[in-house]
């Protein structure tokens, strides 16, 4: 690990305002974002996304934002990369890094180190999208705890994951949390924070609905437009929480209500899975959203 620096992490469910809540506090500390976003990277995906504005990021610098071509991949070891290299160069500025998003394996790889798994090869990871395809997720998660049920509880239903690991497991005949993790760069000091549930829930409702209303629906279909949704391997971009709903909305086959109470569904069930990480994987506090802000801010140094 390099230097005595430690970088701080904010990280909660999504629609929890930790976007907000890191500016203000960026603002006043005067420090710099480094988003940990699997998302926000894609130039183009912005509303769907709740990507910063362009106000915003005049406001306060970010770094990982728009740094990607939705035809394109972008994997953690990607992302660990870029951000380690965004991290040194706001220190080597005199400023303070602060890492902001709530991708877990993101913040895991920057915090415990990229996985030693062997490189990804397209044709078996065709044939295991064409598996997850036909067969769902439950089924493959089924084939991966009949061998390790511990590996298993580890995907948190993750498709892309359940995909790499059994991957991984065809080609060598073990997972990737057998292979071990190379060392971290900086040492992180992870904050994470919540909101009660019902507060969460009517959040990510009144969220949906704006995105709707700010025009979601067309840029799903621009981003039909430059990548088959249905195409085998399943494009990254098209794992985005809400996209297909809004694609349906765009093409007519589902209403909006009917869509933003779908994404809403799956915004809660995705949030409970981001706690769930936070607690069992990065072990950071949670604390309440009245506590964190005098968290962060004394982590900033102010």
């Amino acid at each position: 690990m390099q230097g005595p620096q430690t970088v701080p992490i904010l990280t909660a469910p999504t629609a929890a305002g930790k976007s907000a809540l890191a500016l203000e506090a960026a603002l006043a500390c005067g420090a710099e974002i480094v988003s940990a976003d699997a998302f926000t990277v894609y130039r183009g995906l912005d509303i769907g996304t709740a990507k910063p504005g362009a106000q915003d990021l005049a406001r306060v610098p970010h770094h990982l934002i728009d740094v990607a071509d939705v035809t394109g991949t972008f994997d953690v070891a990607r992302f660990v990369t870029l951000a380690e290299a965004a991290i040194r160069d706001v220190l080597a500025r005199g400023r303070t890094p602060l890492v902001v998003g709530g991708t877990g394996f993101y913040l895991q790889g920057l915090m415990q180190g990229l996985p030693l798994t062997p490189p990804s090869d397209p044709h078996v990871r065709a044939q295991v999208e064409a598996d997850l395809a036909s067969r769902g997720l439950d089924a493959l998660l089924a084939d991966i705890a009949a061998t390790d049920p511990a590996e298993a509880a580890r995907m948190e239903r993750n498709p892309r994951r359940v995909v790499r690991a059994v991957e991984v497991h065809r080609r060598t005949g073990r997972y990737p949390g057998s292979f071990g993790r190379s060392e971290p760069a900086f040492r992180y000091a992870p904050l994470a924070f919540t909101r009660p549930p019902a507060e969460l829930e009517a959040r990510m409702h009144a969220r949906v609905l704006e995105m709707f209303a700010r025009g979601w629906a067309p840029e799903a279909a621009w981003l039909a437009a430059q990548v088959d949704p249905d195409a085998l391997p399943r494009p990254t971009v098209w794992q985005a929480l809400g996209y297909r709903e809004a694609l349906a909305v765009a093409r007519g086959t589902l209403g909006a209500e009917d869509a933003a109470a779908q994404v809403t569904l799956a915004t809660r069930q995705y949030a409970r899975r981001q706690l769930t990480f936070v607690r069992t994987q990065l072990r950071a506090p949670v604390l309440s959203a009245g506590e964190v802000d005098a968290a962060l801010r004394e982590a900033l140094g102010r």
